[in-house]
């Protein structure tokens, strides 16, 4: 299968091992999370701790919570500020492809000295269109690496701003790795409420409790959520669903006594378990999962795929999978942002390895049906 849209993100989906694997290129961190957050507590900490990186940081300067006052110059004219400890800060005064392709200028004049960046989005912002700007634009492509888009939840406002923004959902439903803020003010039946309904949002993405920003370096860098090919190596049941999917549908009873040409829907999260909190919210943004052990017809897909992403693309968040492709004895491996979506070929099948097709699809108010069926109607 080749990429279904012209500018995909098929660059970020080839093997890699940090940026030692990919020389030149800039791994690239987005940080997002509501007002309150902590994501300028964590930022303080890249910023001024002695970590040995020397870490860029775009900021947005027109968020409420400013960086600025505590650690930087604020009156300066220079956009670019360098930190005692090898760091350099930046806001955007302009759009973030001009901020980038100034950054990798600078750095290849020896101008300025850096190994990767984070961007900081406002807490208003969609980080769909930051994350596209990576695979939109070749200058960018071929400069850096996305990595991972980091969300900071504050388990304090969390339940309200989920239930009136659909920013915050959004966030939610964009990220590989999301951090919960401040459970130290609310009890932890609430804590586990909250990380209840986060994992129902969006199921691959781990959740880890922090204190105050103070997250290991390590957790926050590296962590190849964009790049399918290493997660699978790292990881490879990373997209295998859990016993239960989170899936938040009572109108479909697919699969209860009949097969479904061999491959099931997952079945709604509370309908076997008793979650006091599960059945109050019915967010929005949701995930589901089809997996089936027939392999795709590659034509057929590719036209589906591409007709499903312009109807929905915008509210497509996150979408990948590892698919058996008829015609390759290799994994193909597949990924989407919105509208732009890119595949790889991965490893091959080993031989007494199942060939399940698996694929996940994070997203507002998605028409489950259809896609399923459009997905079934694809198989050979």
């Amino acid at each position: 299968m080749s990429t279904a849209a012209s500018n995909a993100p098929a660059a970020s989906a080839a093997p890699a091992e940090g940026p030692s694997a990919a020389p030149g290129l800039i791994p690239a961190t987005i940080l997002t999370g509501f007002l309150g957050s902590g994501k300028t507590t964590l930022l303080k900490r890249v910023l001024t701790e002695t970590h040995g990186q020397k870490i860029a940081v775009i900021e947005n300067e027109f968020g409420e919570e400013n960086i600025d006052n505590d650690i930087l110059v604020s009156d300066t004219q220079e956009q670019i500020i360098q930190l005692s400890n090898g760091c350099v800060c930046c806001t955007i005064r302009e759009d973030l492809r001009t901020t980038l392709t100034d950054l990798a200028r600078r750095r290849r004049t020896g101008e300025l000295d850096f190994e990767r960046v984070v961007i900081e989005t406002t807490g208003l912002a969609d980080p769909g269109p930051v994350a596209q700007t990576f695979f939109m634009d070749d200058e960018i492509a071929e400069t850096f690496l996305l990595d991972s888009i980091l969300t900071l939840v504050d388990a304090k406002h969390a339940g309200d701003q989920l239930d009136t923004r659909q920013e915050a959902r959004r966030q939610v439903g964009f990220a590989d790795q999301i951090f919960l803020s401040k459970t130290d003010l609310v009890d932890d039946a609430a804590v586990d409420a909250l990380a209840h309904r986060l994992k129902h949002m969006n199921p691959r993405a781990p959740q880890r409790r922090v204190h105050f920003g103070e997250v290991p370096i390590s957790e926050v860098f590296d962590l190849r959520g964009f790049n399918l090919n290493a997660k699978l190596e790292i990881d490879p049941e990373f997209l295998s669903v859990e016993e239960h999917d989170h899936d938040h549908d009572h109108d479909h009873d697919h699969g209860h006594g009949h097969d479904h040409h061999g491959h099931d829907h997952d079945h709604e999260h509370g309908e076997h378990c008793n979650h006091p909190h599960h059945h109050h919210h019915d967010d929005d943004v949701k995930s589901f999962v089809f997996r089936s052990d027939r392999p795709f017809n590659p034509a057929k897909l590719e036209d589906f795929l591409g007709a499903i992403v312009q109807v929905y693309g915008p509210k497509m968040l996150r979408y990948k999978g590892v698919l058996n492709m008829k015609g390759t004895d290799k994994k193909v491996i597949f990924q989407g942002v919105h509208q732009l979506m890119g595949s790889d070929l991965g490893p091959k099948w080993a031989p007494e390895e199942p060939r399940i097709s698996k694929l996940v699809f994070i997203g507002i108010d998605l028409p489950k049906d259809i896609l399923l069926q459009g997905l079934e109607g694809c198989l050979a």
